[in-house]
């Protein structure tokens, strides 16, 4: 018997990224629980439960735990009342479901009634329809949508049309076509997952070529199930969960098989399943030992291309040796092959007895060593989730690597992204302090010249984004009085500009501190976090005017308690003028002396009898809060000289 493995069959990178998301935290000690099994596969999930993972079916989360949100994605309304409860949580919806929950709040905004192609109990489904706040009507096949269009009125509405990511290709061409004809203003979605197109093709295209499919994956797998559907239109087509559901009398009279496996089974079940093929091919008398070369049991044989696990035996600096199970050949892979990052170091990545999976470069049978590249099987995997987060908006996390002219070079999951200055950083920042940082970016480019790809990415659109999101709040919650915790942005020299979340407020010099001062700088640097209070705002405007200084601290409160009149006591000058000179008797509290009142002798300049800094007793003669001005004297703190009498004054 000929067996077939389809090349799509498997886990795709959306269900890939939830399970390695979600073990990866239970690895590291956290609490998880997921919301809903995490995927349609009932032996994964119960993996999951061995390493501590628990499923829960509502938002009564155990205190402790935090929730990775599964790919299919989840109703709004959940996900905003995890919001409101503080419950940390771990976003794995699939980028392409993504998209279409933005699409929902689009055409509800556009005042459009949504159609949907899909199952309506499928929790994917219920996600999309409850980002839509207009109509909606689910439909489960073309036949569904015709009788809906012909009803009264419903063909002449404003319409938007999208499908469920696993939604059958043909029956979506069929609705297509009857949405065209029928209605007079429909906007049309292609919101199929490319995986789940791809994948549908390929079994279709087998079955067409095999007496016999066999497909692999959970019953109330959505995906699963509609292959299932594609391959029965073609030939005899057996589903099974696991191996152990195989039957030798199965595959009687049966020549050819195909095999393949929906987007949630597990890379264990498909082997399992070929692992019981194969012992059945004992009772056959069949040879399925070609296909299960590629998984245990027999000699790996190596092509160009071929993914394949391996063992980590020793790392230098410029190269890792590894061991591939039942291969005679030596593995090595280069430096220069292992990370997209230039200046990365290969004892900082990988250790002794770590198992990687990696893609065959070049083999070498007469020295029986075969080239390996982790870094083109990150690209390639890397590809869909980049494509995808270009259409859905998706936040991805990149490693920048080096800065050149004109921006930065990044990379995302093995694929190279290019950063333009005008996207990358401020207008004052340097490029260089992001070189080997992680940065948030968002994909806003993604396309193909030929062979060559072209992604571009902008850490500004992710930060524009959170700083919107933190002035709608602001703006919600503000109100005079309030007090915030703000870094200074900027000084200018009327005042500090103070951001409070996502809104910058002005602080003016007045109110920066309760000393006399020229500029802020004297006092504030520019990223020093302070306490400010909210003494009026404009929301026309959106400006902001903040306080920093406090009443407690005012030193008018003090001196008017602490020095009444006639008090004497030292101060120090602090300026000079044609008038008089100026004394500090508290920080920010200023007295003058009058030229008159420095020495009962006649003074024609303050310079002559008194120097900045020094110090002098003085008298407090007169106090006007109001004005915040004080009088003082030195002269009357000592005694007046007796005038000797002369015939003028007697006479």
């Amino acid at each position: 018997m000929n067996i077939t493995k389809a090349k799509t069959a498997g886990f795709c990178f959306g269900v890939k990224r939830a399970v390695d998301l979600t073990y990866n935290l239970a690895r590291e000690g956290k609490k998880v629980a997921t919301l809903g099994e995490l995927i349609h596969n009932k032996q994964l999930v119960a993996d999951l439960e061995k390493n501590g993972v628990i499923t829960l079916e509502n938002t009564q989360i155990p205190q402790g735990y935090e929730v990775v949100i599964r790919s299919h994605g989840i109703q709004k309304n959940i996900y905003d009342e995890l919001k409101a409860l503080g419950i940390v949580t771990h976003d794995a919806t699939c980028p392409y479901v993504k998209k279409i929950h933005n699409l929902a709040e689009k055409i509800a905004l556009e005042g459009r009634t949504m159609l949907v192609a899909g199952d309506a109990n499928h929790p994917e489904v219920q996600g999309i329809v409850s980002y839509c706040s207009t109509e909606v009507v689910v439909f489960k096949d073309p036949e569904e949508l015709e009788k809906w269009l012909n009803l009264d009125k419903n063909a002449n509405k404003p319409l938007a049309i999208v499908a469920q990511t696993t939604y059958i290709l043909k029956k979506w061409q069929e609705s297509l076509n009857i949405a065209k004809k029928l209605c007079t203003n429909c906007e049309i979605f292609d919101t199929i997952c490319r995986a789940t197109q791809e994948r549908q093709a390929e079994a279709e295209t087998l079955a067409k070529k095999n007496d016999a499919m066999v497909v692999i994956g959970g019953r109330h797998s959505s995906n699963t199930q509609k292959l299932v559907d594609v391959c029965r239109a073609y030939c005899k087509t057996i589903s099974v969960e696991t191996g152990k559901e195989l039957s030798p009398e199965l595959f009687i009279n049966i020549q050819n098989v195909g095999v393949t496996a929906g987007a949630s089974t597990p890379a264990f079940i498909i082997q399992e399943v070929l692992n019981n093929m194969s012992d059945m091919n004992r009772d056959l008398e069949m040879d399925f030992g070609a296909m299960l070369a590629e998984f245990e049991g027999s000699e790996v044989k190596l092509h160009r291309n071929a993914v394949v696990s391996a063992v980590v035996e020793s790392v230098t600096a410029k190269e890792v040796i590894v061991s591939i199970p039942n291969c005679r050949y030596t593995g090595t892979v280069k430096a220069s092959e292992f990370s997209a990052d230039p200046s990365a170091r290969l004892e900082d990545l990988v250790k002794k007895g770590d198992e990687l999976n990696l893609i065959v470069i070049k083999t070498d049978d007469n020295a029986g060593e075969v080239q390996l590249s982790k870094k083109r099987l990150d690209e390639r995997e890397g590809e869909g989730v980049v494509e995808a987060a270009a259409q859905s908006g998706e936040v991805l996390t990149a490693t920048i690597t080096e800065a050149v002219n004109g921006g930065l070079v990044a990379f995302v999951k093995g694929v190279r992204v290019f950063i333009p200055r005008s996207l990358a950083t401020g207008r004052n920042e340097n490029l260089e302090d992001l070189v080997k940082t992680k940065q948030d970016i968002k994909i806003i480019e993604c396309t193909r010249d030929g062979g060559r790809r072209k992604v571009i990415g902008s850490i500004k659109a992710v930060k524009d984004a959170a700083n919107n999101e933190l002035r709608e709040k602001f703006w919600a919650e503000v109100e005079e009085g309030k007090h915030y915790t703000g870094t200074v942005k900027s000084l200018t020299r009327y005042g500090a500009f103070v951001d409070i979340g996502g809104v910058d407020g002005l602080v003016h010099l007045s109110e920066i501190t309760w000393e006399k001062i020229k500029h802020p700088a004297e006092v504030l640097t520019v990223g020093q976090t302070i306490d400010v209070y909210v003494k009026s705002l404009d929301r026309e405007t959106g400006k902001v005017s903040l306080g920093h200084k406090k009443e407690e601290d005012n030193p008018w409160a003090k001196f008017e308690t602490e020095y009444p009149l006639g008090t004497i006591f030292t101060a120090k000058v602090v300026s000079i003028t044609k008038f008089g000179a100026f004394v500090k008797i508290l920080p920010g509290v200023d007295g003058l002396v009058h030229i008159s009142e420095i020495s009962y002798d006649r003074v024609e300049d303050p310079n002559t009898v008194l120097k900045v800094g020094q110090e002098v007793e003085v008298k407090l003669i007169g106090v006007d809060l109001d004005a915040k001005r004080v009088s003082l004297s030195i002269k009357q703190t000592k005694e007046a000289p007796v005038k000797e009498e002369t015939e003028e004054t007697a006479e």
